[in-house]
């Protein structure tokens, strides 16, 4: 069993900059894939970033690339999403995420794809 905690966010004003950051635990050798999803009051869940564990090409949303980068750390198994340029409408619930199965979909952007899902941490930017 994979469990995935997140610490970071928070409340920033528009402009400024946040990071994400995700420790997976447990079977983290079945863990190929992690990343992050958002979502918004009465929206579907949607991707953020996502990377290939050992990867070199992370994924972005449209929404958010040029502003966020995330990076890894295969050797404990955590994620990190620096966001910069927040806006307001980045205000969301962001949550780490895992797929332990088969990997290999590309673009890894649907959120059926990952089993393993975070609490989730409130980002809040105002404006």
């Amino acid at each position: 069993q994979v469990r995935l905690v997140e610490s970071g966010g928070g409340s920033v004003q528009a402009g400024g900059s946040l990071r994400l950051s995700c420790q997976a635990s447990g079977n983290t050798g079945s863990i190929n894939l992690m990343g992050w999803f958002r979502q918004f009051p009465g929206k579907e869940r949607e991707v953020v970033a996502t990377v290939y564990v050992g990867g070199v090409s992370p994924y972005y949303g449209d929404s958010v690339k040029g502003r966020f980068t995330i990076s890894q750390d295969t050797a404990d198994f955590t994620v990190k999403l620096q966001m910069n340029s927040l806006k307001a409408e980045d205000s969301a619930m962001y949550y780490c995420v895992a797929d332990v199965g088969e990997g290999g979909t590309w673009p890894p952007d649907q959120a059926e794809l990952f089993e393993i899902w975070g609490q989730g941490i409130p980002v809040n930017v105002t404006s």
